[in-house]
């Protein structure tokens, strides 16, 4: 392109110095031309006036008088009536300029010039205009490499920009080039650039969540299957395979609810539902698992709450809590139901170490774990609680406190508070 460019600026230039420099050629040729006649037919006009002079006294032409005043290198014949001719200079050989001026009393006088002095004129200024026109292209040269440069760069940086988005590199480069036209185009890259970046964001954290949430589900299944395998009590096979198509149900939740926050995280799909089923499912799926590392978990506070919200997110999002609360945590593991206001409060404790004061509240942050875990869990939970119009927070560090916060229907029936072990 950058050839292209510059051939075609060259071009241009060229033919402009061809028009108008030929076209001054001409007019200087005869401008000089025209002014080496006017030149010699002043000397003729001049030296007839002399030779009048001369004739008008009756005395002898002086031919030596003449010479001085005809220009070096010139030729001048004098013609008297009734006289000889007289000649002054050396007659040229070669062409001449030739100019004729006539006395009152008949005298003619003819001055020659050699056409050399003219050609040796235009030739100085075939010269000039050479340079001229050297220095033209020249310049037209430098400008149309300045120019080819100025708009060749930007395109080979748009291209290398286009390839690196294509090789998954989505980094805007926010570079602008000072030309309208690839401005714009370098704001679509940049904005494509940061489009992409964003979908790239949204797979891995996708790939990272789906890994993440889908673990305890399809352990907890596993655990189910196994169960079926080794027993040849039908009713324990069926109760059993009942408990692990209600994991699979929960497992198709939280697949649909991943990929429907990966699209859009404010997207919920509320609906009022049973919180104590909610509680009363993870409590019984999670006690082997408490039981087998010599732990307890339980349930208390206020019964019979209707909330709003995916009883899928709101079990995945319990499941997560109580899931950290056996890895992290230690001792016994109490879910607490409570009313504040319009609002059921869920709340999951224990009696371990509790949040590092570091951290804080930085705890639902994406990678921020005090415990050498992925640190996407909590994220994800509370991604999952604000898509349904609730909220996850951090209560108390220590001893730790977990608080899901749901709105609240009104009950069916009032129940007292008790405790289920």
């Amino acid at each position: 392109m950058r050839r292209r460019l510059i051939n075609s600026t060259l071009a241009v230039v060229l033919v402009v110095i061809a028009v108008f420099g030929i076209s001054l050629v001409i007019v200087e040729t005869r401008t000089i031309t025209s002014s080496a006649q006017d030149r010699i037919e002043s000397e003729a006009l001049r030296l007839v006036g002399m030779v009048e002079a001369s004739v008008l006294e009756r005395k002898p032409i002086d031919a030596h008088a003449l010479a001085e005043q005809l220009d070096m290198g010139g030729y001048a014949r004098i013609t008297v009536p009734g006289q000889p001719p007289v000649e002054v200079g050396d007659r040229i050989p070669d062409s001449v300029i030739r100019g004729t001026a006539k006395g009152e009393q008949g005298e003619t006088v003819v001055v020659e010039e050699s056409r050399s002095t003219v050609t040796r004129e235009v030739g100085r200024t075939l010269a000039v205009v050479g340079a001229v026109a050297l220095l033209a292209v020249v310049a037209a040269v430098l400008l149309a490499v300045r120019q080819a440069n100025r708009l060749a760069s930007p395109l080979t940086d748009l291209a290398e920009t286009a390839e690196r988005l294509g090789s998954g590199d989505p980094r805007p480069r926010h570079k602008r080039y000072g030309v309208p036209e690839l401005d714009r185009v370098a704001d679509v890259l940049d904005s494509s650039a940061e489009r992409i970046g964003r979908m790239l964001t949204a797979e891995r954290r996708l790939a990272a969540d789906a890994s993440h949430q889908l673990r305890t589900p399809l352990t907890a299944l596993s655990m189910r299957l196994e169960e079926i395998t080794v027993t040849d009590d039908l009713e324990t096979v069926r109760e059993e395979a009942t408990i692990a198509l209600t994991q699979v149900e929960r497992l198709t939740d939280v697949v649909e609810r991943l990929l429907t926050n990966s699209r859009d995280p404010r997207t919920g799909s509320a609906v009022p539902f049973d919180l104590d089923e909610v509680v009363k499912q993870q409590v019984e799926e999670w006690r082997p698992a408490y039981r087998s590392a010599g732990r307890a978990i339980v349930r208390s506070g206020k019964t019979g709450m209707r909330a709003v919200g995916t009883p899928g997110a709101v079990s995945q999002v319990l499941a997560t809590l109580v899931e950290n609360a056996l890895m992290h945590g230690g001792g016994t593991v109490a879910l607490r139901t409570r009313v504040i206001g319009n609002q059921a409060v869920l709340e999951v404790t224990d009696e371990g170490p509790g949040v590092p004061p570091d951290l804080g509240n930085r705890i639902f942050e994406r990678a921020i774990s005090g415990r050498n875990s992925t640190g996407i869990g909590l994220a994800v939970a509370r991604d999952l609680a604000e898509a349904d119009g609730g909220r996850l927070e951090l209560l108390q560090t220590q001893p730790p406190v977990f608080a899901l916060f749901l709105s609240r229907t009104a009950p069916e029936r009032p129940a007292p508070e008790q405790t289920v072990r």
